[in-house]
């Protein structure tokens, strides 16, 4: 194999496990997230989601390198270079590194799929969990600020006048 597509294939091989690495981080990270909300653990999900931003912003940086690796390579191969895709480059490359592109193209989709549903997950959780809470903190003011009813005389009636009574003293 010629020493530029040799070294073009070296740097995309070296992101490209960069990034396998880094999305088997984020998927810990939202396995652990999926944990906390579901232990409702406040403290412990705002320091993961903070490491979680992190990691998204390294792979961030990672993308970027390995979509300008796989337009060197791209070129050096003759393959589409505007918007290189991993599988036509390994097309062109010889058959161990090829394959070696193929598997990690297939690592790196599984990652993602498995990321894509544990947050729908978390969505699915964090939401119900907001839910639950403004249900519950609307029927706290609800009994904190009384009830405004209207009489058949057409007075006006107030509910329970002193905040804070949660049971009425009748019997």
């Amino acid at each position: 194999m010629d020493a530029v597509i040799e070294r073009s294939y070296k740097k995309l091989l070296n992101t490209l496990e960069e990034m396998t690495t880094l999305y088997r981080q984020l998927l810990d990270i939202v396995r652990k997230e999926k944990e906390m909300l579901l232990a409702a653990q406040l403290d412990n999900l705002t320091e993961n989601n903070l490491l979680k931003d992190q990691v998204l912003m390294k792979i961030r940086l990672a993308d970027t390198l390995r979509f300008k690796h796989a337009q060197e390579l791209a070129s050096v191969v003759k393959a589409e270079i505007e918007s290189p895709r991993l599988l036509e480059i390994a097309q062109k490359m010889p058959q161990a590194q090829g394959d070696q592109l193929r598997s990690l193209h297939a690592t790196l989709d599984l990652l993602i799929k498995r990321l894509m549903e544990f947050n729908t997950e978390n969505q699915t959780y964090a939401q119900s969990a907001l839910k639950t809470l403004n249900g519950t903190m609307d029927d706290i003011k609800e009994t904190l600020t009384g009830k405004k009813t209207y009489e058949k005389k057409g007075q006006y009636k107030a509910g329970p006048s002193p905040a804070g009574n949660f049971v009425s003293k009748e019997a």
